[in-house]
């Protein structure tokens, strides 16, 4: 899957793993490097999507955070992305096609819930 970033800061920080680990601190970089690389190396997003989400637990989020996914990493982070695609492939019945999905664009590592 073709991944791109929100800002070069960030994409600095997600490829040199030493600015990870300093951002992120050794645990979560551990986590998100096996994430990245499952994002890189899967052919769709349709590998994450539920019941297959395990152990990352790729979900869609609501709110103000409408169009955006996010995928579990350590405690309450998240790494939080959203399809690359314009328009988005949807599914006849409604939804986001999770299989069609073949670039995101990730947005940053986030307590979603505070």
């Amino acid at each position: 899957m073709e991944l791109t970033f929100s800002s070069r800061r960030l994409e600095k920080q997600v490829n040199e793993n030493r600015t990870m680990i300093k951002a992120f601190g050794p645990q979560r970089a551990k986590r998100l490097q096996i994430v990245l690389t499952a994002l890189r190396v899967a052919p769709s997003l349709g590998v994450f999507a539920p019941p297959y989400s395990p152990p990352h637990r790729c979900h869609e989020l609501t709110g103000n955070r409408k169009g955006k996914l996010s995928l579990d990493l350590d405690g309450p982070y998240r790494l939080i992305l959203a399809p690359a695609h314009n328009p988005l492939p949807q599914r006849p019945e409604g939804g986001l096609d999770w299989y069609q999905v073949t670039a995101i664009k990730i947005y940053g590592v986030e307590d979603t819930h505070g």
